[in-house]
């Protein structure tokens, strides 16, 4: 997903940070391996008819000459734009995200009408056996795209290996299309992977190392005794603000938020403290209102057009590297041990509430998330562990200080949570919108990230830590 002016803030390699790890709703969390698309192993709903379907991704063996697998995805036909690859036998392999009934392959070669293509279109459902579609395919010199038809099969995976051409044993190909039924209705959010780390001072406040010029933060202390907590506000911020007891760059360099069970809460509403930012689009121009669909706050792309053209932006991606350092271990039992450390925070709702809970027993901490009907309940979604209060130890949790990884992304009506550790497969979540009210008029968004203690009862000495080594937030 393209995205424009990204608003990046970044750490150092160091020893202790790996640079990889890292109702409305209806799917469930879905581990995916690597980085790729998830695969169904389900077999498409009997349908007919054909019509060009999604392809998810195109790869290949990383031979080509620098015009890549990709090419033949962008609907261009321009010989600039095209995957090229020398030798017999270069396979492209293309992913349609799911099973789906195929009946045809197009394809449009570069000079078709100068030189005939070879090759041959297999297909597998499992990326691993594969059933030969077509043996020898030959273009059929004319420009633009010939059709291979065959018997309609299931799969979700096409391979398309060339054989050189008739001049001599470079593959060229324009652009690709598989026709068939049964595929994805559009093309699923590809995850853009953990926000990349890079060099900071530890002795440095943590305006000295990144960019917080589009966020305040809020701390639980009263300074200009109003009864609520303090917001330190973009320009204060951005010019060298902390504070030992929450806010605080770490000796690895990281910026440190920290906070207690008690203090003061940024509203009468609030029954927990937090040391959090609030994006703010307006970077500092205190002109703009915090509050509204205005230059400030950004709107999902499905809100009316007026909210479009208003908002400072459209729809929205955060990415953050993190570790959690220290949860709470006393208190109420539904309260001990978890922390919101990110979240999409609307007028008076949360889109998406992102959690981190470890118990006191267990060694590993379980993710998941909470998502907000506008005026309505939580729907709850586990992604590693769950948010048990008795939970056992989540075999693949994440252990106090493990740095980790997450990206929270929205277009139009679907939310999708992913997270990353170094060696470990991604865990995905995808939430349906449609029917959760924010793409009334007069809905506005802002991120949120640090520590937002969700204990309120246990000991006054208790208290959560989360260390911050990346944060990029972005929207169209």
């Amino acid at each position: 997903m393209f995205r424009c002016n990204p608003l990046i803030l970044v750490l150092p390699l160091v020893a202790a940070v790996c640079a990889g790890c890292g109702s409305s709703s209806s799917s469930s969390s879905t581990t995916i391996p690597g980085s790729s698309s998830s695969s169904s192993s389900v077999a498409p709903t009997a349908c007919t008819g054909t019509e060009s379907l999604v392809i998810v991704e195109a790869t290949d063996d990383g031979s080509n000459d620098g015009h890549g697998p990709a090419n033949v995805l962008d609907g261009s036909l321009n010989s600039d734009s095209r995957w090229s690859s020398e030798g017999d036998d270069k396979a492209l392999v293309l992913d349609l995200g799911t099973l789906a009934n195929i009946a045809e392959v197009k394809t449009a070669w570069l000079s078709a009408d100068e030189r005939t293509a070879f090759y041959t279109i297999e297909a597998s459902t499992d990326n691993n056996n594969w059933v030969t579609l077509v043996a020898s395919g030959q273009s059929q010199g004319t420009e633009g795209f010939y059709a291979d038809t065959f018997d309609r099969l299931d799969a979700q995976y096409v391979r398309i290996i060339g054989q050189g051409n008739s001049v001599n044993l470079w593959n060229s190909l324009l652009e690709v299309e598989v026709h068939g039924c049964g595929g994805l209705d559009e093309q699923p959010t590809i995850p853009n992977g953990p926000p990349a780390l890079s060099e900071l001072d530890p002795n440095q406040p943590p305006s000295e190392n990144f960019d917080l010029s589009r966020w305040y933060i809020s701390i639980p202390t009263d300074e200009d005794g109003n009864g609520r907590a303090d917001n330190i506000k973009e320009d204060d911020l951005n010019d060298g603000y902390e504070q030992p007891d929450y806010f605080y760059t770490g000796a690895d360099g990281g910026m440190v938020f920290r906070v207690g069970p008690t203090g003061f809460k940024t509203s009468t509403n609030t029954s927990y403290t937090r040391v959090e930012l609030r994006e703010m689009l307006r970077a500092g121009n205190t002109s703009i209102d915090t509050q509204g669909v205005n230059a400030n706050n950004w709107v999902f792309g499905s809100a009316p057009a007026e909210d479009l053209a208003a908002a400072g932006g459209v729809d929205g991606n955060m990415r953050a590297t993190l570790a959690v350092n220290r949860v709470s271990t006393t208190g109420e039992a539904y309260q001990i041990g978890r922390v919101i450390i990110g979240q999409i925070h609307a007028n008076d709702d949360e889109p998406v509430r992102l959690y981190y809970r470890k118990l006191p027993s267990n060694d590993k901490g379980s993710i998941y998330l909470a998502h907000e009907i506008q005026g309505g309940d939580d729907t709850w979604y586990d992604m590693i562990g769950g948010r048990s209060n008795i939970e056992f130890n989540p075999e693949d949790g994440i252990a106090l200080d493990e740095v980790f990884s997450y990206e929270i992304n929205v277009e139009g009506n679907e939310l999708t949570v992913f997270i990353y550790r170094e060696g470990k497969p991604t865990v995905k979540q995808v939430v349906d919108m449609s029917s959760s009210g924010y793409d009334q008029g007069g809905q506005y968004m802002y991120f949120k990230a640090g520590a937002y203690n969700q204990n309120n009862t246990a000991d006054e000495e208790d208290y959560t830590q989360a260390t911050f080594y990346a944060l990029e937030h972005s929207h169209d």
